[in-house]
C-alpha cells in the first residue's frame, strides 16, 4: 500500500495492490474538521455541509459552468435507487466522494465522478413507523465531522457512521419512542457536537433541540422550544418566562414547537439559530384560551452552542393558528441595511414574508411579502409584531387564507448569491381555508389525520370554491433583492411545488420542478439558458462541486412526501426510481427510456349507494388522503389507488385492517376503521378507477380540457374541499 499526498488539497491517493497485481485508485478524505467547516471557500470543489457552509448560503464560487458554456451542459452520470417513495436529499461530497441518504434513511457513498458505489449503509428503520411520519419515509441528509458522518432517522434515532467503512460507529436514541416523534432533517455539527432536533406537532409532541457529542454519542444539553407542565418545574428560566405566554393546559396537547429543519451554526458570533415549528393544536383557542403569544412557537431562537443556553428570539407569528412555521432555511448574510454594515438572518418561511433579523440582537430589520399574504397587512416596525387582519383567524366562520398551510415557501432550499445580493425563493403563491375543528387528544394520537383545515359543505364550500377560483394556486422561481427589500424577477412554473435552488459565481441559478426538468436560469434576470428532461419531478436543491478540474452540478430526483402526494395531480411520465443525477460540460450519458407501466383495468363496480361511496370518500380523504393522493390519484411514490393489480383488490380489508402490507410500509387501521368503512373505501377506490377509465377513453378537445383543468389545480382546489 503506498500513500500519496497531492499538493494544495488535503486528500490522499490510496493504491490498493490486489491480487493480481493491480493498483486502484480510491480517494481518502482527511478529517473534516471545525477549521475545515470555517474555510470551506479555500475548498470549493467540496459540498462538505448542507448548505455548503456555515451561512448556509447554497452559492458555489465554482465557474467553470457559467451562463456562457452552461448550454454544454449534460448527464455525466446517475446512480439509481432501488424505490419510488421521496428523494428530498442534499448530497455532501469531500474528496472526491458523495454522500447521500434515500427513502427509510438509507445512506450511501459513490463515487463523485461516475457514480459507482461504494457503499451502503441500513439503520433498518421498522417500516410500521410510517403511521406517524407526518410526511412521508423522507430524510434530507447529513453531516459530517471527523471522519463520521451523522444520520438523524425516522424512528428518532442518531447514528454515527464511519465515512470509509460506511459502518456503524455509535447510535443513541434522541426521542421518546413511545411518543409520535420522527425526524426528516438534516443534522448540523460544530465544535465537536451534533445539534438534532424532530418532528412530531401533528401528533401532539413537545418539541426541543438537542446536541450530541460527535466522539461518544453522550447528549450535552437539550433545549426544549416551548413549556412544559408547570406543576412539574421548568427546565430553565427562559421555559418559565413563555410559561407567562401560554393559557390553559396546553400540555395536555403537547404544544408543538418542534425544530424538524432549519439549525444554523454562526462562526462570527458564536451562537446556534433555530426554527421553531407551529403549535399543537393548529388553532389557538385550543391549545390556549386565553390568548397569549405562545412562545417560542413560529420563532428564531439564539443558543449558546456549547451549553444550549438562551440568547434571545425573534416570533415572527405571535399565537399562530395558519401551521406558519419558522422551521424554514435560515441564510447568513453581511449587507448594506439603510448605510450600515450588518450582520444579519435572511429567512422566508411560511408565514409569506421576507424577515431581515439582526443577529447580534434578534431585532427585526424588515419584513415584507414576498408571496400574497392576506393574514396579515404588514409589520409594525416599532414593535416588530405583525398586524393581523379582521376575520383570518378562522374564529367562528371559516376565512380562506393565503399563504396556504403548506406556506409561501416550505422546506425546499433556497439560496443567496453575494454576487447579486439576490436571494432565490422557490416561492408558492396558493391559499386554503381555515376553519374551526374540535380539539383532538393529541396526547394519544398515534396517527396523523387529515383534521386540521377544512371546509363544511354548502354555502361555505361554493365562496371557498369562487375565492379560490379568482387565485388559483401558481409557483415561481423568485429573486428578492435582499438590501432593496423588494421582489427583482419572477419565473413562473406550470405547476406547484417545485425544488429547491443554487446559486453559483458561473451567474446561474439551478432549480428542479415538479413536471420534471432541471433548469439553469441568468441569475440577474431569470432567463433561462438551459433545460434537462429529469424524467421525475426535483424536489431538493442542487449542489455543486469538481472532480478532477471538472465541475459538476448534481440532484437528487424523484418526488415523494406530502405535497406531491397531496396534490391530487397524475403525472404523465409515470413514476422511475428515484436517481441521483450529475451534470458536467460535455456530459453525454443518458437516462434509460421509461414507459408507464400499463394501467390494469377496474373491478366491476360495486353495489354500494351513493351514500355509501361518499362516505368512503369522506374516509380516505381523512385516512389514505396522506399518502395515495387527494381524490385517489396518486403521484406514483406509492401505489395509486386507482390502477391497483386484482390482487390487492382481492385483498384489501386484509390489507387495511389486518396489516397484510405492514411490513413494507403501509399500517393497519384497525383501530380506527371497521369492515363496513372499509368496504365504503373500496368502493369509492373502485369508483375513482372508473371514472378514471372513462376519462381515459374519451377523446377530443373535452378530454384534453379536463386534464388541462386538472393541472391547472382544480384536483387542488378539491382536496381542500374534502368533507
Amino acid at each position: 500500500m503506498v500513500l500519496i499526498f497531492r499538493a494544495g488539497a488535503p486528500v490522499l491517493l490510496l493504491f490498493l495492490v490486489l491480487a493480481g497485481g493491480a493498483a486502484v485508485a480510491a480517494p481518502v478524505s482527511l478529517p473534516v474538521s471545525g477549521e475545515r467547516l470555517l474555510a470551506a471557500d479555500r475548498e470549493p470543489q467540496n459540498w462538505m455541509s448542507y448548505g455548503r457552509d456555515y451561512a448556509e448560503q447554497r452559492f458555489s464560487p465554482l465557474q467553470q459552468v457559467n451562463q456562457y458554456t452552461v448550454e454544454n451542459l449534460g448527464l455525466a452520470w446517475y446512480f439509481e435507487s432501488d424505490n419510488h417513495l421521496g428523494l428530498e436529499t442534499t448530497p455532501l461530497v469531500i474528496d472526491g466522494v458523495m454522500y447521500f441518504t434515500g427513502a427509510w434513511n438509507k445512506t450511501f457513498a459513490v463515487n463523485a465522478g461516475n457514480g459507482e458505489l461504494l457503499w451502503r449503509f441500513d439503520p433498518e428503520v421498522p417500516r410500521s413507523k410510517s403511521i406517524t411520519a407526518c410526511c412521508g419515509a423522507i430524510n434530507r441528509g447529513l453531516a459530517a465531522w471527523g471522519e463520521r458522518l451523522f444520520l438523524g432517522t425516522l424512528d428518532g434515532r442518531l447514528i454515527a457512521i464511519d465515512r470509509v467503512s460506511g459502518e456503524e460507529v455509535w447510535s443513541t436514541q434522541t426521542t421518546d419512542p413511545e411518543q409520535a416523534y420522527s425526524i426528516t432533517g438534516a443534522p448540523r455539527v460544530a465544535k465537536g457536537l451534533v445539534f438534532i432536533g424532530n418532528g412530531g406537532s401533528e401528533f401532539g409532541t413537545r418539541g426541543y433541540v438537542s446536541a450530541y457529542s460527535a466522539e461518544t454519542g453522550e447528549l450535552r444539553w437539550r433545549f426544549y422550544t416551548i413549556p412544559g407542565n408547570p406543576e412539574e418545574g421548568f427546565e430553565n428560566d427562559a421555559m418559565e418566562r413563555a410559561a407567562a405566554t401560554w393559557n390553559g393546559e396546553w400540555w395536555r396537547y403537547g404544544g408543538g414547537g418542534t425544530v424538524w429543519d432549519s439549525i444554523v451554526y454562526d462562526q462570527e458570533l458564536d451562537q446556534l439559530y433555530i426554527g421553531v415549528g407551529n403549535g399543537a393544536p393548529h388553532n389557538r383557542r385550543i391549545r390556549s384560551p386565553g390568548g397569549g403569544d405562545n412562545l417560542f412557537l413560529s420563532s428564531v431562537v439564539a443558543l449558546d452552542p456549547d451549553t444550549g443556553e438562551y440568547l434571545w428570539h425573534y416570533q415572527e407569528v405571535p399565537a399562530e393558528t395558519w401551521d406558519y412555521t419558522a422551521t424554514q432555511q435560515m441564510t447568513l448574510a453581511d449587507i448594506e441595511w439603510q448605510g450600515q454594515q450588518r450582520k444579519v438572518i435572511v429567512h422566508a418561511p411560511k408565514a409569506g414574508f421576507v424577515y431581515l433579523i439582526d443577529r447580534n440582537t434578534g431585532k427585526l430589520l424588515s419584513a415584507e411579502p414576498y408571496t400574497t399574504v392576506t393574514w396579515a397587512s404588514h409589520y409594525d416596525m416599532d414593535t416588530g409584531r405583525p398586524v393581523e387582519v379582521e376575520g383570518q383567524d378562522y374564529d367562528g366562520e371559516m376565512a380562506v387564507v393565503f399563504p396556504s398551510a403548506m406556506g409561501g415557501h416550505n422546506w425546499q432550499p433556497m439560496a443567496y448569491s453575494p454576487a447579486t445580493g439576490y436571494l432565490y425563493i422557490p416561492e408558492l403563491d396558493m391559499g386554503m381555508p381555515f376553519d374551526e375543528i374540535s380539539p383532538p387528544d393529541y396526547k394519544h394520537l398515534k396517527r396523523h389525520f387529515n383534521t386540521g383545515y377544512h371546509t363544511d359543505s354548502g354555502d361555505t364550500g361554493q365562496r371557498f370554491s369562487q375565492a379560490m377560483m379568482a387565485h388559483l394556486p401558481k409557483s415561481h422561481l423568485l429573486a428578492w433583492d435582499v438590501e432593496q427589500a423588494k421582489i427583482a424577477w419572477k419565473l413562473p412554473h406550470p405547476h406547484i411545488h417545485n425544488g429547491g435552488v443554487l446559486a453559483t459565481a458561473g451567474n446561474l441559478v439551478f432549480q428542479g420542478t415538479s413536471d420534471g426538468r432541471m433548469l439553469a436560469v441568468q441569475a440577474e434576470s431569470g432567463e433561462v439558458l438551459w433545460q434537462f428532461d429529469t424524467q421525475n419531478s426535483v424536489l431538493p436543491g442542487p449542489i455543486s462541486y469538481e472532480v478532477d478540474g471538472e465541475q459538476y452540478i448534481a440532484v437528487a430526483v424523484g418526488r415523494g412526501g406530502v405535497l406531491t402526494s397531496n396534490t391530487g395531480r397524475a403525472y404523465p411520465t409515470g413514476n422511475p426510481n428515484n436517481r441521483i443525477m450529475a451534470f458536467k460540460l460535455g456530459g453525454a450519458a443518458s437516462l434509460p427510456p421509461f414507459e408507464r407501466p400499463e394501467r390494469p383495468l377496474p373491478p366491476p363496480r360495486t353495489d354500494a349507494s351513493d351514500e355509501e361511496i361518499l362516505a368512503g370518500r369522506a374516509l380516505f380523504d381523512r385516512f389514505c388522503a396522506r399518502c395515495h393522493g387527494a381524490n385517489a390519484v396518486g403521484d406514483g411514490s406509492v401505489p395509486d389507488m386507482r390502477y391497483l393489480e386484482p390482487v390487492w383488490h382481492e385483498n384489501f380489508e386484509a390489507i387495511v385492517l389486518e396489516g397484510l402490507m405492514e411490513q413494507a410500509g403501509m399500517p393497519r387501521f384497525d383501530d380506527v376503521l371497521d369492515s363496513g368503512d372499509v368496504r365504503n373505501i373500496h368502493a369509492y377506490v373502485i369508483e375513482r378507477a372508473h371514472e378514471d377509465l372513462e376519462l381515459r377513453q374519451e377523446s377530443g378537445w373535452w378530454a384534453t380540457l379536463k386534464d388541462a383543468a386538472a393541472d391547472a389545480g382544480a384536483r387542488v382546489v378539491s382536496w381542500f374541499l374534502r368533507p
